[in-house]
């Protein structure tokens, strides 16, 4: 079997989380989180628009990692990002996790905003 390494140059990868935690480049962040092309940090929820809304034009797509479950986000916000030209993806945490990394190893212009499982 050949491996590859995988090559994350414009964005940095989700390494691993866990109960109220995400690893990102090797750096622990706590609670919800924020990583694009812009940087890692972190976010405030769904309350917190502005961070995700700073985005655009920098992004095609922002995954939103709901936690263990997936639920819905609040329409509100749903259509800010859409409004902004953003496409939005809803998922729960893990999966959104798996996802970005994925798209990123490809080149893809995402970002990924996630509460903690």
């Amino acid at each position: 079997m050949r491996l590859n390494e995988v090559n994350f140059s414009d964005a940095d990868p989700v390494d691993g989380y866990g109960a109220g935690f995400f690893r990102i480049a090797g750096n622990v962040h706590e609670g919800a989180v924020l990583t694009s092309v812009l940087g890692t940090g972190i976010w405030g929820g769904y309350d917190d628009q502005q961070a995700l809304l700073a985005l655009a034009g920098e992004i095609d797509v922002l995954f939103v990692g709901t936690g263990a479950e997936i639920t819905h986000i609040p329409a509100t916000l749903r259509k800010a990002l859409e409004d902004a030209g953003m496409g939005v993806e809803i998922m729960n945490s893990p999966a959104a996790c798996r996802t970005y990394n994925v798209l990123l190893s490809e080149g893809r212009r995402i970002a990924l905003a996630a509460l903690p499982v």
